[in-house]
């Protein structure tokens, strides 16, 4: 199937690995030019060359930290520098650390703010004016599945990631008029990097294996496995593009049918 996003420019955030990293992969295999950024320089190198090797796309990377405004604006005017504009933006920042509600501090609460919020929140309202130049564009938030159903030890993300959607929300119906989408994916326990943390610090909080704490969840998936991050990555790609021209204030559910939820 043809989406339709050959020769749009897309930025793809916190792309050095995990879901960023897949993301900015199936982009550049539609035929994008693609900008990632990360905090480390090198990693996020790696990945540029990685992409560019079996894709033969375009890739820019912009070392940034889009937890800081400057850092955003460097992303955002580095890559309309250099591709002439923007038409996808992939909002994406690595999760908060985890913690309950009595153990995460001030200072965390904050950081958290800025990482998860902020960053979301600076990305797209730089990217908007391009989009807007070019006559639309699409958004896609990378979350989680914490915005419908919270999980444990993990206080930061539940509560910071539904103000992203808040803002989300809102903002689908405030640029519809000027054929920018705007969506978010959800995912569930997908194999990265990130799970992997997770499970190891709950582990540690309830003194258990790690090994029991991977089979537990594995119970609790439908599929009985957990996602890719490729997997994701599709569906990332499939709400940018033209074949979701009618997709807007949407936040897609990808879990293995987890989420028990009916809405």
């Amino acid at each position: 199937m043809d989406l339709g996003l050959r020769g749009k420019v897309a930025l793809v955030a916190a792309a050095s690995q995990g879901l960023g990293r897949a993301a900015a992969f199936a982009f550049a295999r539609e035929g994008c030019k693609v900008a990632i950024c990360a905090r480390n320089a090198r990693t996020l190198e790696d990945a540029a060359k990685a992409i560019r090797k079996q894709t033969n796309a375009e890739v820019m990377a912009i070392p940034a930290d889009i937890s800081r405004a400057d850092g955003v604006k460097a992303y955002v005017d580095g890559a309309i520098t250099s591709f002439g504009g923007v038409d996808v933006a992939i909002p994406n920042a690595g999760g908060p650390p985890p913690g309950g509600f009595e153990t995460i501090a001030d200072d965390q609460w904050a950081k958290g703010w800025e990482l998860t919020f902020q960053s979301t929140v600076r990305l797209v309202r730089a990217c908007l004016p391009s989009m807007r130049e070019r006559g639309g564009g699409a958004v896609v938030a990378i979350l989680s599945m914490s915005v419908r159903q919270p999980i444990d030890n993990l206080v930061l993300s539940n509560s910071l990631r539904l103000g992203v959607v808040g803002a989300l929300k809102t903002l689908a119906r405030e640029v519809a008029k000027d054929r920018i989408r705007v969506n978010g994916v959800a995912p569930g326990w997908i194999a990265t990097d990130r799970t992997i943390q997770l499970h190891r610090a709950r582990a540690e909080k309830e003194r258990r294996r790690v090994e029991e704490v991977q089979a537990e969840t594995l119970q609790e998936i439908p599929m009985g496995r957990m996602g890719t991050a490729e997997e994701v990555a599709d569906l990332i790609a499939f709400l940018a593009s033209d074949r979701a021209a009618y997709i807007t204030g949407v936040i897609a559910q990808i879990d293995g049918g987890l989420y028990r939820g009916i809405f």
